[in-house]
């Protein structure tokens, strides 16, 4: 007789978390209006360069503040901008081979983002702005060139 018992009390238990289980389903499909969404990843959409650039905006060493004597190149890009009312801002920032590339490539968007800052204090508005990942100079240009932040309106 005991364990008749013993059985009839774990198929309670187990009907229990079944239906503890069931209410909340439920709950969740109820309260949020629907099934609970994984997010999803977004791919990164690299834009190419189209042409020669509107502008180069030289930094100095281990810096990104942008400097006043670049602060011309936001009246530039808003004239070139009203050229092309549907034309994005295209930013790529450089760095060299030379040292720790991942602090590298961070000091390139920084650089990146300190020319968009300018730009979008200057009127551009911040969705016609697009920054593409950091990239190496190569080859034999000068240190300078692998500070530079390109600045092209395609």
């Amino acid at each position: 007789m005991a364990t008749h018992d013993d059985e009839d009390e774990s198929a309670g238990v187990i009907a229990g978390v079944l239906g503890g289980i069931a209410l909340c389903v439920v709950a969740v499909i109820y309260a949020g209006g629907g099934l609970v969404r994984m997010p999803q990843a977004v791919a990164a959409v690299e834009i190419a360069p189209i042409g020669e650039p509107l502008a180069k905006v030289y930094f100095d060493v281990g810096q990104a503040k942008l400097l006043d004597a670049d602060k011309e190149v936001v009246a530039q890009t808003m004239d070139a901008m009203a050229a092309k009312p549907s034309a994005i801002v295209l930013l790529s920032g450089f760095h060299d081979p030379s040292g720790n590339a991942q602090q590298n490539a961070v000091l390139a968007k920084q650089r990146a983002e300190a020319v968009r800052d300018a730009l979008i204090a200057g009127g551009v508005d911040a969705k016609r702005i697009k920054l593409r990942r950091p990239e190496t100079t190569l080859g034999s240009g000068s240190p300078q060139e692998g500070r530079r932040v390109e600045i092209r309106v395609q």
